[in-house]
């Protein structure tokens, strides 16, 4: 029978409700798997005009649907567009290191310059979603992978030493930039997409990437700015994190998100997020980058369909997927065997 994708089943997992069939959820799905699987190249069309962007997505696009996934994952990154960006790789400090830097700093021009690239790649995924199908995403990148693209992770103690008031004049300014760009997106794209995300790291194995204090005081209070107006817009917000943050997961949940994607076995077993949290957010992902990657495709699967099933019985909203992306090293066949893992779930609820 041929998949015929419905976004509710994944609309009930952002509102933490147990959906009819269990669905399928990744951050990112690099074009590189997906040409593989598809034995075509498209990725450089994207790069061409409408009528090329519109070609990707055309693929982009069945591709989820053949993978039987109820929404399509997509987001254009505003750290895509910034002057003098690439201190988020690391290696080099960012364009604002100085108070005269950051009133220097073209902060009128972004939001023109995201839409320039934005607008048409939007406008080509609308297009060509299939029937039953919405999208999930909008504007990438979060505020602490903003600040560390303009500063650079090891440049931003220096600025919250030396000016404290610079540092907070950042962040507020970030969240502005932030607002204006989802404002302009909510007016546009918002029936198209069944809930809105972005993705910001905070952590990594053993911490947080930065202090406590900033995400509390600096880093979140701009969250709740976005995550209002998500909602404003009747959409749920999905927060991708990576890292071990449970040391802020509650003041993240106290601001009104719905659900969070991303985890790692080294830090955690999904479980224990199912335990903490499952009563109060969605929770997206469960099978870690590490075990994709190693594990055969036969041990993919039958870890898939035992340990999914548990997911989906102890947790109120999931979906399955990896508990970050998958990205081109993680081999083709691997990532296949967790999709069909969870098509045997599927088929194992319908013979119940």
């Amino acid at each position: 029978m041929e998949f015929k994708p419905d976004y509710r089943y994944f609309e009930k997992v952002l509102h933490n409700e147990r959906p009819g069939r269990l669905p399928l959820y990744e951050h990112i799905i690099g074009v590189e798997v997906m040409e593989a699987i598809f034995d075509i190249q498209f990725a450089g069309l994207i790069e061409g005009g409408w009528s090329d962007i519109l070609e990707y997505f055309r693929h982009y696009c069945r591709f989820f649907k053949e993978m039987t996934y109820d929404v399509v994952s997509y987001e254009v990154c505003i750290t895509s567009i910034l002057p003098e960006s690439g201190a988020i790789l690391g290696g080099k400090p960012g364009p604002i290191q100085t108070r005269s830097d950051f009133e220097e700093y073209p902060w009128d021009e972004l939001p023109e310059r995201y839409w320039m690239v934005a607008g048409p790649r939007f406008d080509a995924l609308v297009a060509t979603l299939p029937e039953g199908m919405k999208a999930v995403g909008g504007v990438g990148n979060g505020v602490f992978e903003i600040s560390e693209d303009l500063v650079g992770l090891e440049y931003l103690p220096f600025i919250m030493a030396e000016d404290p008031e610079l540092y907070d004049m950042l962040y507020k300014k970030i969240g502005d930039l932030m607002v204006t760009i989802w404002s302009e997106f909510l007016q546009r794209y918002a029936d198209s997409f069944v809930g809105c995300r972005f993705g910001d790291d905070l952590g990594f194995k053993s911490s947080l990437l930065t202090n406590p204090a900033t995400i509390r005081n600096q880093i979140i209070p701009q969250y709740k700015r976005v995550v209002d107006l998500v909602h404003s817009a009747g959409k749920p917000f999905l927060w991708h994190s990576c890292g071990c943050i449970f040391q802020i997961m509650e003041d993240v949940i106290a601001i009104g998100i719905d659900a969070k994607h991303s985890n790692e076995d080294a830090i955690a077993p999904f479980d224990k997020w199912i335990e903490l949290y499952g009563d109060r957010i969605g929770l997206l992902g469960g099978f870690d980058m590490d075990f994709l990657c190693q594990k055969s495709p036969e041990e993919i699967f039958a870890a898939v369909v035992e340990l999914g099933q548990r997911y989906r019985n102890t947790a109120r909203g999931y979906a399955l997927g990896s508990g970050n992306s998958i990205p081109d090293y993680i081999p083709p066949e691997n990532y296949l065997a967790m999709v069909r893992g969870a098509q045997r779930i599927r088929e194992i609820e319908i013979k119940q």
